[in-house]
C-alpha cells in the first residue's frame, strides 16, 4: 500500500497580505505638528546668542558675575569678621567700612545679580541698570549721612567712591548694547521698524507707455481737484472708483478704463 506524500503547491498557498500601517490618531498628528514648532522655540535661544547678539548677552552675563563675585567676597568677609550688625563705626574690609547691615545687602545683592544672570541676558541687563542706579542713589544719600547717628551703613568716603564706580559700572553693562538711538539690525534688543514691514514695490507698479504716463498725470489733476472741491462730475466718479482698489497699478487701470468705455461709446 502505498502512501502518496504531496506538498501543496505555491499556487494553492494564499498569498500572504500586506496590512498597511495604521494612520496615526488625530491626537498623535496633532501632537507629532507641535513637536517641530516646540524644537524651533527651544533652538531660538541659541540662535540668539550668534553674532552681534551673542556678544552683547555675554558681556552682560559676564559683567554681572564679575560684580556679584566682588560684592560677595566683601559681604562674606564681613560675616566672617562677626560685624556688629547696625554699628554706625564700621570696620575696615578690603579697604572699605562695613557692619552687619552693609554685609548682608552685599550678599543680597549679589545673589539678585547672579540670578538674573543665570535666567537671561535680558534680565540680567535690567537688573543690572536697576541696581546700578540704587548705587548711585546710595552713595549720595550716605555721603549726606557721613560721620552721623543716621550712617546705618557705616559708610566712609572709600565706600561712597566705590558706590559710585560700581554704579557706574553696571549702568555702562547693563545699557550695553541696548541703549542707543540707532541699534544695529543685529543687535539683540533691536525692534523691528513699521517701515520692514512694508512688501517692496514691483516694477508694473509704475508706469510704462506714454498712456499710462498721461492717466498718471489725469488721475493726479483729478484727486487735487476733489480736495479742492472744484472736481467736475466725471473726475468724482473716477476718483471714487479707484478708492475701491488698493495698489498704485490698480488705480491707474481703473481710470484707463474709464478712458476705453469713453472711446467704445
Amino acid at each position: 500500500m502505498a502512501l502518496s506524500l504531496h506538498r501543496p503547491r505555491k499556487a494553492d498557498r494564499a498569498p500572504a497580505t500586506a496590512h498597511p500601517a495604521p494612520a496615526p490618531a488625530p491626537a498623535e498628528a496633532a501632537r507629532a505638528e507641535t513637536e517641530v514648532p516646540d524644537r524651533l522655540t527651544a533652538a531660538e535661544p541659541a540662535a540668539a546668542t550668534t553674532g552681534r547678539g551673542g556678544r552683547v548677552y555675554t558681556v552682560q552675563r559676564i559683567g554681572a558675575f564679575v560684580v556679584a563675585g566682588v560684592i560677595a567676597v566683601f559681604g562674606v568677609l564681613g560675616f566672617a569678621n562677626g560685624l556688629a550688625f547696625f554699628s554706625t563705626d564700621g570696620e575696615q574690609i578690603l579697604g572699605l567700612s562695613s557692619n552687619g547691615l552693609l554685609s548682608t545687602i552685599s550678599v543680597v545683592t549679589a545673589v539678585v545679580l547672579v540670578f538674573a544672570a543665570f535666567r537671561s541676558p535680558r534680565t540680567a541687563s535690567t537688573v543690572m541698570l536697576v541696581i546700578g542706579a540704587l548705587f548711585l542713589v546710595s552713595a549720595l544719600a550716605n555721603l549726606a549721612v557721613l560721620n552721623t547717628d543716621w550712617n546705618l551703613l557705616a559708610f566712609g568716603l572709600s565706600n561712597v567712591g566705590f558706590s559710585v564706580v560700581a554704579g557706574a559700572v553696571l549702568l555702562l553693562l547693563g545699557a550695553y548694547g541696548r541703549v542707543s538711538g540707532n541699534l544695529p539690525a543685529d543687535s539683540p534688543y533691536a525692534r523691528a521698524s513699521a517701515d520692514d514691514d512694508v512688501s517692496p514695490v514691483s516694477p508694473d507698479e509704475f508706469p510704462s507707455t506714454p498712456a499710462e504716463f498721461a492717466a498718471e498725470r489725469a488721475m493726479r489733476d483729478a484727486e487735487v481737484a476733489v480736495v479742492q472741491h472744484v472736481a467736475s462730475f466725471e473726475q468724482r466718479r473716477r476718483v471714487a472708483a479707484m478708492s475701491q482698489v488698493q495698489t498704485r497699478k490698480e488705480r491707474r487701470e481703473v481710470w484707463m478704463s474709464f478712458d476705453r468705455a469713453r472711446r467704445d461709446a
